[in-house]
C-alpha cells in the first residue's frame, strides 16, 4: 500500500480511483525574428487574448468561490501588465531579436525563481502564478489555451502541481480530492481547494512513485 504525507489543506476522507495528471511545459524554442516590432504586436495580440481567458475565469469564480477569491483572477490579468515583467519579455524581443515565446520563458523563469527565493511563504507562492499566467500566454501565441485535466467520475486526482486557474475548472461533480506533490497552504490552489470545499493534499513530503513519472 502506498502512503504518501503532505500538508493537508481541506479536511475530509476521499475514496476514489487515482487518476494521474502529468503536464507536461510548453517546449519553447528559440529563434530569430527579423521584425521585432511585428513581435511585439504579435505578443499585444496574445495579452488580450489571455485577458479574455482569464475575465471568463473571473466570472466562473465569481459565481462559485465568491468575489474575494474570483480577485486571484484579476490579479493575473494585472500580471499580464506588470511593468517590470512586461519589460523584461519586450527588451528580450527587442535586443535579441527573440520570439515572444522565449521572452516570455525566459522571463518567467527569472521572475519565478526570484519570487521562490523570498523568505516569505506567501510571496515564495507567488511562482506558481507567474507561471500559471506565463505558460497562458505561451499558449495564446500558438492559438491554444492551457490544459486542463479531464476528470473521470469518481477521480482521486494526482499531479506535480495544479495552477489556480486549472483548480477552478475542475468539475467538482466528479472529483472526489486531489494530491499534488509541489504547492503550498498559502499557494492561490489551496485557497480556491478551500472555498470550493474540496479535500486536498499539497506539498507531498516524498517523491511521487515511478509509476507516476512513467
Amino acid at each position: 500500500m502506498l502512503t504518501l504525507h503532505g500538508t493537508g489543506v481541506v479536511g475530509g476522507i476521499a475514496f476514489g480511483k487515482i487518476q494521474l495528471f502529468r503536464q507536461a511545459e510548453p517546449k519553447v524554442k528559440r529563434y530569430t525574428v527579423e521584425n521585432p516590432e511585428s513581435e511585439l504586436k504579435r505578443l499585444d495580440s496574445a495579452i488580450q487574448i489571455a485577458k479574455q481567458q482569464l475575465q471568463q475565469l473571473y466570472d466562473k469564480a465569481l459565481d462559485e468561490v465568491g468575489e474575494t477569491n474570483a480577485l486571484i483572477f484579476e490579479i493575473h490579468q494585472m500580471m499580464l501588465e506588470e511593468p517590470d515583467y512586461n519589460l523584461s519579455i519586450r527588451n528580450i524581443i527587442q535586443a535579441q531579436q527573440a520570439n515572444a515565446e522565449y521572452a516570455i520563458a525566459v522571463s518567467s523563469t527569472n521572475f519565478a525563481n526570484m519570487f521562490q527565493s523570498m523568505d516569505d511563504e506567501y510571496m515564495r507562492a507567488r511562482a506558481v502564478d507567474i507561471r500559471d499566467v506565463s505558460n497562458r500566454l505561451i499558449a495564446a501565441l500558438g492559438g491554444e489555451g492551457p490544459s486542463q485535466p479531464q476528470v473521470e467520475s469518481g477521480a482521486v486526482l494526482m499531479a506535480e502541481d495544479l495552477t489556480p486557474s486549472q483548480t477552478v475548472q475542475l468539475e467538482k461533480d466528479k472529483i472526489q480530492a486531489f494530491v499534488t506533490r509541489a504547492g503550498t497552504a498559502n499557494s492561490h490552489t489551496a485557497i480556491l481547494a478551500r472555498m470550493m470545499n474540496l479535500p486536498a493534499v499539497v506539498a507531498v513530503e516524498s517523491e511521487f512513485p515511478d509509476w507516476f513519472h512513467g
